[in-house]
């Protein structure tokens, strides 16, 4: 016999309001009648009263026609056809619900593609085997539905007759669902058009422009850690980025680069934490916690992080597009944050690190994310929130003697089955701005800078040092020469050559 799930007629629900009043279905329907520990999906669905249906940005709505019968099975049904798979909320159901029930469940209508995936997804996430014999007939389906949602080409479990094309473990497997941002990116080619790109620029001039924008990557880097450090302190972490997919994504390559980060290690805890961990400000008076994201429970780091490696080695060997892979693994460290310090910046370079290895570039170029992230900071800011804001409201914590966070209720499902598709979207921006503004820009500098640099030869003869110190002079002063400066390191120039170089320089670098 099913279980009940009725679908609600509402206006508003868990504080989204519905574009129109109408019935909850799907996932929906069933966080309304099982009530689990979640945050709300991005979007949820509803059929209309009205015999409408559209999409808004929060809602799919239906017509009366696709409403489902008010049953558990009818409902993952729905959810399967026209949401996708949702792991967490999969997973919190299953949690509420016994054997025996969901054996009944599966057996409603046995050989059926969705109680098969009901099946597998049950004894996947919850890692027990139900009293069921292994299937002898039928066709293999694919568990998750391509036209919806990103998947790998997966591996046959003969004993649900499916395709297992998630793109994780049971320990890590956010999802990313296929928008119309996302797959236009994708279809872009952009990945060739880069190297192309890159192959037409003059070796010596892209060596050249790597290594000016490996230390604008590393400074920009700190930068949006709120910190500013010194040249070599930016250079030694340059180098690190610099080597990024080298070597194989592991626990001890994760603690190495923590060690290449926290140059003095008096005060920091180095290595995977054993304490909580949070990112947010401190009551001024007591110092006690003011949390805006709270880090995975310290006693669920190995566990995870494992999970994110193994799922990383899955991804790489299933050619998984690399922009994807590197938003599901550096945004889920991220989220996961194992460090006391150093989440941030080793984040940025997982994104390097998967771009690299996955042969997003050539000649030695990485992209300079960091930059393209420290212009859209606001964006970045807004996509970590669209994570860490939702499950703050789930997470039970109370504050420790010495100002930390303790959580107290199981958060693990948090960090591993998440919805990364604002992430995915937000990193393609990324890399395209990159490409299409960064590098270039980058490159025009050194053209621009060679030229002028040759006006200078062959009209001063002046040393290269000087030069440099001419085209920082002009840069910092708007194309111009401060008095300062023609009194003392250009007091050797006459008023006229002056207005020559300047004009020069605002002819070369003001050229589009």
């Amino acid at each position: 016999m099913d279980i009940k799930c009725i679908s609600d007629k509402v206006t508003v629900f868990r504080g989204k309001i519905l574009p129109e009043e109408g019935y909850l279905v799907g996932y929906g329907a069933i966080i309304s009648s099982f009530n689990p520990l979640i945050p709300i999906p991005n979007q949820l669905s509803l059929i209309s009263l009205k015999d409408r249906k559209y999409k808004t940005k929060e809602w799919q709505v239906f017509t009366p026609r696709y409403k489902p019968e008010d049953t558990l099975y009818k409902q993952l049904i729905f959810a399967f056809k026209y949401e996708g798979i949702n792991l967490l909320i999969l997973k919190k159901l299953f949690e509420k619900l016994a054997n025996d029930e969901i054996s009944k469940l599966v057996q409603i209508e046995p050989l059926s593609q969705y109680s098969r995936k009901i099946w597998f997804l049950y004894e996947w996430l919850i890692g027990r085997k139900l009293d069921i014999p292994d299937l002898n007939k039928g066709n293999f389906t694919t568990l998750i539905d391509e036209k919806v949602q990103f998947a790998v080409s997966g591996e046959r479990s003969s004993r649900h007759r499916i395709i297992n094309n998630l793109p994780g473990t049971p320990d890590f497997c956010p999802l990313i669902y296929k928008t119309n941002k996302l797959e236009e990116y994708i279809a872009s080619n952009f990945q060739d058009q880069t190297n192309s790109y890159i192959n037409s620029i003059h070796k010596e001039v892209m060596q050249r422009a790597a290594s000016f924008l490996l230390l604008k990557d590393s400074k920009a880097s700190f930068t949006i850690e709120g910190e500013n450090p010194g040249t070599n302190r930016a250079v030694r972490w340059g180098k690190a980025i610099g080597e990024a997919g080298k070597n194989p994504l592991t626990k001890e390559e994760l603690l190495r680069l923590q060690e290449i980060i926290i140059e003095s290690k008096r005060f920091t805890k180095m290595g995977f934490r054993t304490e909580g961990g949070f990112v947010g400000d401190r009551e001024r008076n007591t110092g006690d916690p003011i949390p805006d994201h709270i880090s995975a429970r310290w006693q669920d780091i190995e566990q995870l992080i494992g999970g994110l490696i193994h799922t990383d080695h899955l991804l790489d060997k299933e050619k998984f597009d690399p922009v994807l892979t590197a938003s599901v693994i550096a945004f889920g460290f991220v989220f996961i944050h194992p460090f006391s310090d150093g989440n941030g910046r080793i984040h940025r370079y997982l994104i390097h690190h998967i771009l690299a290895k996955l042969n997003i570039t050539h000649q030695g170029v990485i992209f300079p994310i960091s930059a393209s992230i420290l212009d859209k900071i606001e964006e970045y800011r807004i996509v970590l929130e669209s994570y860490s804001h939702p499950i703050l409201e789930m997470i039970e914590w109370e504050t420790t003697p010495d100002h930390n966070v303790e959580v107290l209720n199981e958060t693990i499902d948090f960090y591993r089955y998440f919805d990364a598709t604002k992430q995915a979207e937000f990193l393609f921006d990324c890399v395209l701005d990159t490409i299409q503004r960064i590098i270039p820009e980058e490159v025009s500098y050194i053209y621009k800078y060679d030229e002028f640099k040759r006006f200078l030869d062959n009209n001063y003869e002046m040393p290269d040092k000087l030069v440099s110190m001419l085209v920082r002079f002009l840069e910092q002063n708007n194309g111009t020469l401060s008095q300062r400066a023609k009194s003392k390191e250009f007091s050797l120039l006459n008023e006229g050559e002056v207005k020559e170089i300047e004009k020069i320089y605002h002819d070369i670098f003001e050229r589009q």
